[in-house]
């Protein structure tokens, strides 16, 4: 069971830093196009990574 919970917190978080390194490669422009600016990344990575 606690093995299956650290598991389950790496892959987390290794989606979270997924999520900030694509984002933070966007442009600001491209960036705007999704609706999201710049200071928002960790916001919706965090997010994104504890939806899944």
């Amino acid at each position: 069971m606690f093995v299956t919970y650290i598991l389950s917190q790496i892959r987390a978080y290794m989606r979270y830093r997924e999520t900030v390194r694509e984002l933070s490669h966007l442009s600001d422009r491209e960036l705007n196009d999704l609706g999201i600016v710049r200071n928002d990344i960790d916001y919706i990575a965090r997010n994104s990574a504890a939806a899944a």
